[in-house]
C-alpha cells in the first residue's frame, strides 16, 4: 500500500498515550554494574552461569522435557575434552567458520532415550553414569524430534575436584 493510499485509514486511527502509570526502574548504580572477569570464567550452556543443581531442580527439568514429548540424552566429557581449545579440537583450516561449531560433541552415555515417559529413568541414568564416570561432566541434553534439534542442555555433574566453577562474586573485577 503506497503512502498516499494509507493517509485516509492512517487519519481515521487515533492514538492516544496511555493514561494507565508506567512503574519507574532505577537505572543499576555504578556499584552494581560487573566488569567481566575472562580469565577461568568458563561456562557451559544453560544454567552453568548458577550453582550446581539440586537433584530435586534436575528433577524438575526431566518433568519438563517429558511433558513437552523431548527425547532426553546424557553425555560425557573429561576435563581435558570439556572445553574447546585449539588441543583438543579439529579447526577448519579454509576459513569456512561461520556457524561452524568445533569439538560440540561429547561421548554419548548409551542411546537417546527415544519415548521416556518417566523421569525417574532418566535420573537413574543420570547416577549410573556418574557412578561410572565419577571424574567426568555430565550434561544432559534434550531432542525435540519435530524441529529435528537440541532444545535443552544443561550440566548435572562437575567433576569433584573442578575449580572451574566461579560464585557471581568471582565473576566480576
Amino acid at each position: 500500500m503506497s503512502a498516499i493510499a494509507c493517509k485516509p485509514a492512517c487519519k481515521a486511527m487515533s492514538f492516544k498515550a496511555s493514561k494507565a502509570s508506567v512503574p519507574l526502574v532505577r537505572a543499576p548504580t555504578a556499584a552494581r554494574m560487573q566488569v567481566w572477569q575472562p580469565n577461568n570464567n568458563k561456562f557451559f550452556e544453560t544454567f552453568s552461569f548458577l550453582p550446581p543443581l539440586t537433584d530435586d531442580q534436575i528433577a524438575k527439568q526431566v518433568d519438563y522435557m517429558i511433558a513437552n514429548t523431548f527425547t532426553p540424552c546424557l553425555e560425557f566429557a573429561n576435563k581435558s575434552q570439556a572445553y574447546v581449545s585449539s588441543e583438543n579440537a579439529n579447526r577448519l583450516t579454509n576459513g569456512a567458520a561461520a556457524s561452524y561449531y568445533d569439538n560440540r560433541y561429547w561421548t554419548m552415555w548409551k542411546l537417546p532415550m527415544f519415548g521416556c515417559r518417566d523421569g525417574m529413568q532418566v535420573l537413574k541414568e543420570i547416577v549410573a553414569c556418574s557412578k561410572a564416570f565419577p571424574e567426568a561432566y555430565i550434561r544432559l541434553v534434550a531432542f525435540d524430534a519435530a524441529r529435528q534439534v537440541q532444545v535443552m542442555g544443561f550440566l548435572v555433574q562437575r567433576p569433584q575436584n573442578s575449580t572451574d566453577f566461579q560464585p557471581p562474586s568471582g565473576r566480576s573485577i
